[in-house]
């Protein structure tokens, strides 16, 4: 009786022994499933990631998977990367462009300003008698001073324009700022590129020639202006 029942004590025990290491084994598994399946995870969103904007506060030379201003402006080849240039550069000249558009209107405004001064005065008659002649020197000056008449104010329509123009020459100079401030040496570079280009093609005018130079022409800087 004693020795049956030592058996049955050592079989129970053998078997639950096997069950604790069944039971240890599949904790085993499963934790290393669990394992396997978070790492993969991982992989997945680092391969994911690997395709996201590319933005850095120092000097860098981004060219795929730049991004500028938006996440959709995001250069996924190195051809949007040189469209993204040669956009930069024709932004900057447009900013040139409307610098010479806000000298050329207010050139505009000073002609028509003169013309009209010259149309109101009366015509001088020449006589051939002295007192005609005296009339005619007397007169004289006061056509002279037509084409040197002083400063005038604009009317609502003319500085409304004029407005108009400063707000989208800020506005270009602004988002040109913004995208200097990503500090990619390739945008840099453009953004000096398209500055000579447009300083080139659009400020190539006579030096003084006469005319009156005006606040946009003495502007020292093209930033923010």
């Amino acid at each position: 009786m004693d020795m049956s029942s030592m058996s049955m004590d050592m079989s129970s025990s053998s078997s639950s022994m096997t069950m604790t290491m069944e039971m240890s084994s599949i904790g085993t598994a499963t934790a290393a499933a669990s394992t396997s399946t978070s790492m993969s995870d991982m992989g997945d969103m680092s391969m994911g990631d690997s395709s996201a904007c590319k933005i850095s506060m120092l000097w860098n030379w981004y060219t795929v998977d730049s991004c500028f201003l938006s996440s959709s402006w995001h250069n996924t080849t190195t051809g949007m990367f040189a469209g993204s240039c040669i956009g930069v550069i024709l932004l900057t000249m447009s900013l040139e462009l409307l610098r010479r558009t806000v000298k050329e209107y207010d050139r505009y405004l000073i002609r028509k300003h003169t013309s009209n001064v010259a149309s109101a005065l009366p015509a001088a008659t020449v006589a051939k008698d002295s007192d005609d002649k005296t009339a005619v020197a007397g007169t004289t000056p006061i056509n002279q001073g037509v084409a040197h008449s002083g400063s005038f104010r604009p009317t609502i329509l003319e500085q409304a324009v004029r407005a108009l123009l400063h707000m989208v020459q800020f506005a270009v100079a602004y988002f040109i700022m913004l995208l200097a401030m990503y500090y990619n040496g390739y945008i840099i570079i453009c953004i000096f590129i398209g500055a000579y280009i447009g300083a080139f093609v659009f400020h190539w005018e006579p030096l003084d020639g006469g005319r009156r130079a005006t606040s946009a022409s003495q502007e020292p800087t093209v930033c923010c202006a």
